[in-house]
């Protein structure tokens, strides 16, 4: 059975901190990404509606 040491260096404390920050910034880059491709598919859909209507009402 292994014993188990006291981490006097806070070595462990230091690796989740990176592993905390790395996460967080996936998620930040992640969202940006989603936030990007949401706006683009806002904006086509703004233009189909309008395109469409402008089809009817050029119609009247």
């Amino acid at each position: 059975m292994k014993k188990l040491y006291k981490d006097n260096k806070a070595q462990g404390s230091a690796e989740l901190i990176l592993i905390m920050g790395t996460v967080l910034i996936i998620v930040l880059i992640v969202g940006s990404y989603i936030t990007d491709i949401s706006k683009s598919i806002n904006g086509q859909i703004h233009e189909a509606i309008e395109t469409g209507r402008n089809s009817i009402l050029n119609k009247l």
